[in-house]
């Protein structure tokens, strides 16, 4: 667990609630640098672990539950802040529901014996959810213009992402036993 892959993993965790402060505390630009900061930790982590061969069941199981409370704390925050409204709730609520799924999903695959390995698309969905959220987080800096709009847009293609690959790994899962 003392690991330095683990400790950039528990880092990010404890950055989410920063993030998320900063953008209700509406300090965009303090927002945006956490928020990159934890993006790059999730980069760096597993490729640390990999390079020094401290890769553990802590880390593998901790990495992608540090992405869904970055996620969701900034999906909250930036509902809460106004600046995610109506419609656009609906990406954000197939990203949350996914990610929540799918936990479930892979902790029952675990107890079964059963592996389901991270797909390719489904770390596209991620980039798309960290561009998303990144160009909202920062979009009260250009007034709610083209940042705002171009967040909306890798929202929704993160969302859509979302549906796809869930279904994708409920599919693999009822294969697999």
């Amino acid at each position: 667990m003392t690991s330095l892959p683990n400790i950039l993993t528990l880092g990010r965790v404890a950055l989410a609630p920063l993030v998320a402060a900063l953008i209700i505390a509406g300090l965009p630009a303090a927002a945006v640098s956490l928020f990159i900061l934890a993006a790059l930790l999730d980069l760096l982590d597993g490729k640390i672990a990999r390079a020094m061969k401290t890769e553990s069941a802590f880390g593998a199981a901790l990495d992608p539950i540090a992405d869904k409370i970055l996620v969701a704390l900034v999906l909250l925050a930036l509902a809460g802040s106004g600046m995610l409204q109506t419609w656009h709730l609906i990406p954000a609520g197939m990203i949350l529901l996914r990610d929540i799924l799918i936990s479930g999903v892979r902790e029952y695959a675990a107890r079964a014996g059963v592996s389901l390995a991270v797909t390719g698309l489904a770390k596209w969905k991620t980039t798309a959810e960290f561009v998303a959220l990144a160009l909202l987080i920062v979009s009260p800096i250009d007034g709610g213009g083209g940042l705002y709009m171009g967040g909306l847009a890798a929202l929704w293609l993160a969302g859509a992402l979302s549906a796809y690959t869930g279904a994708q790994y409920l599919l693999s899962m009822r294969k697999a036993g």
